[in-house]
Order: C-alpha cells, then structure tokens, then sequence
C-alpha cells in the first residue's frame, strides 16, 4: 500500500528542481527511504522543459507525502520562497534535485532540533561527489565545512565561506520566516547571514548526511550572483551592517587577493582601512589605499577599531588568530575573519 498524504507532518522538504529529469529520480528515492516517516516533500517544478514535471508526479502519485507544485517563473529565489508558503511542519528542510540524502539525515537533524530549543537551525556535513573530477579548491571547502561541529564554529567562520552547505540545511519556521532575498548574490548565503545578523543560532549535526553533487550545470558555475566578487559583495554588506557597525574606519589584517577584494567592495560601501597589517616585508612602512602598513606587533599602539582578518588559506589563519590571541584581542569581539 502506498504511503497516503502525512496529516501532520515533522519535516516539510523545500526542493526546487528546473530540467532536472537526469537525476529527480535518485533523488527523490533517496527522501522516500528516509527512516523518519513522518515527511511532506514539496517538489517546485520552476518552469521546467524537460520530463522533470513528469518524473516528480510519477512519485507523487505513488506516495501522498511528494506534492507537486508547478511554478512557471524560473526563478530560484522566487520557486523557494513558493516552496516555504506551501509548508505545513515546524521544521523546513532543503534539497536540491541532483543531491542524495543519507537515510538518516532528516531524523537527526530533527532530534537535533527538538532536543536544542535554542537552534534555529542546524547543518550537517556533506560528501561532493562525483570525485574523480573535483577541483582542489571544491576538496578543500568539503574539508572546511565538515571541521565545523557547532554553532560556535558556525557563527566564527560565517564571513570565511558559507559555512552551511544550502541544501543540507533544516531550520525552524521562524528562521524561514525571514524569507529569501535576491540582491544580486547567494540566496542561501544571504538567509544565512541575515538569520545570524538577527542572532539566531545555527549548529551543525557533525555526520556527512548530504551527497552533494558537482558539475557544470551547478548554478555555482552558470550564474553570475554566484561568482566570487558577489559573495564578497554579500560579506560586505553584512559586516557594515553588523560587526562595523556605524564605524567607516576599520582594521585590515592581510592584503592578499581576498583581502584586496574585501576592501574595494567595503570602500563602495564607505567603509575604509585605517590601518593595514601586513607580514610581507616589502609592504611595511608604506600605504596602501592611503592606510598606513604595519607589523602586527604594533597593533597595541595604536587607535583600537574593529579588526578584519582576510587571509584566505586556513593555515595562515589559524597563525594570524594565535597572534592576535597572544595580543589579548578576542574573536567576535575585537575582530572576525573575513576571507
């Protein structure tokens, strides 16, 4: 007998899919066989051409928990934002049509959350796959994102990389209440960072529960909101709205190429270096954007403003954060690692 609609769902899924035929299948199977029952999948067809529409109904009317909704616009931001007004459970899970689901993920995540009143919301850990073919630079995002364990680490690192893989993500309604935005950047980076803005508390669940597909139709590689300076652009905009604050004066700690690019798209939002920490030799003792270059044992002496560390490579990072700490200055406090 086949499974018939869920009166009161645990978990409502939120899964756009857009000329996803190839792979709707594995991925839908992969939800049908999650140990927690209690489920609805709501499946946005985002103005699909191919079989996509087809596929998804074929599961649907073999099990009441899939529900089909057709959406003809094509906008991502739009279909998810669709997706959420059709929940009906406390707790609001993503997926992506070419993904697969560990068995386990949506009980633990949801045990999780009912057992941590104060999460909004929770991650997990992720395997990309197909691995024969993934960049060096797609390995070590996989690394840095299963090193986080807490929502400690999570709130830490959030202006590094997204620290939450979007559809590895279950939150609360209250955090899917803030909705998605498109601002020329990362929808899911931008939920993120406003839900952490708004001190929600996002934790982690430190089990690779997501098989996170690569390839050359990932919107990460097709869309322009999704290129490199858009995701500085998104850090930019959210550190003058939170950690600078109402300062147009900061610290930089590195001018390497992330650094670099932190400041230009800071200065568009007037926010400017007052002074530069550099260990290059060559840079000390000049200016750079008019901001004196300095060692970092110098920072004691001088005006104490809101420090930004944008050093890109985790080793680097770590020796700065030991640095600082050997100062006296404490993360989240006086600085916070922009990369």
């Amino acid at each position: 007998m086949s499974p018939g609609r869920i009166r009161s769902p645990r978990v409502s899924i939120v899964l756009p899919a857009r000329n996803a035929s190839a792979t709707l299948d594995s991925c839908l199977r992969s939800v049908r066989r999650q140990v927690l029952g209690e489920w609805e999948c709501i499946l946005v067809d985002n103005g699909s051409t191919d079989g996509t529409r087809r596929a998804a109904e074929r599961f649907a009317a073999r099990d009441g928990r899939f529900r089909v909704v057709p959406f003809p616009e094509g906008n991502l931001v739009a279909a998810l934002n669709e997706g959420v007004r059709h929940c009906r459970a406390p707790l609001i899970a993503r997926m992506d049509a070419d993904d697969l689901m560990h068995r386990d993920r949506l009980a633990a995540q949801a045990q999780t959350l009912e057992r941590e009143s104060s999460l909004a919301a929770v991650g997990c850990h992720v395997r990309l796959f197909p691995r024969a073919a993934l960049a060096r630079g797609l390995c070590d995002y996989e690394a840095w994102l299963n090193s986080l364990r807490s929502c400690g680490d999570v709130a830490r690192d959030a202006f590094v990389e997204c620290p939450v893989a979007h559809p590895s993500l279950m939150m609360r309604r209250e955090m899917a209440a803030l909705g998605y935005a498109d601002h020329g950047w990362p929808e899911d980076y931008d939920l993120l960072l406003r839900a952490l803005g708004a001190r929600m508390r996002i934790g982690v669940v430190p089990r690779r529960l997501l098989s996170w597909r690569d390839g050359p139709r990932r919107l990460s590689r097709t869309d322009p909101r999704y290129a490199l300076d858009r995701f500085v652009a998104c850090k930019a905009h959210y550190l003058a709205a939170g950690f600078l604050g109402g300062a147009d004066r900061y610290i930089l700690c590195g001018y390497g190429s992330t650094g670099s690019a932190l400041c230009r798209a800071l200065a568009r939002l007037d926010r400017h270096p007052a002074w530069i920490v550099e260990v290059h030799p060559a840079r000390l003792g000049k200016r750079i954007h008019g901001a004196p270059v300095i060692p970092a044992s110098a920072l004691p002496g001088i005006e104490p403003l809101p420090m930004l560390v944008s050093v890109a490579r985790e080793g680097p990072r770590s020796e700065v954060r030991r640095t600082l700490a050997a100062l006296g200055f404490v993360e989240g406090k006086d600085y916070v690692c922009a990369a």
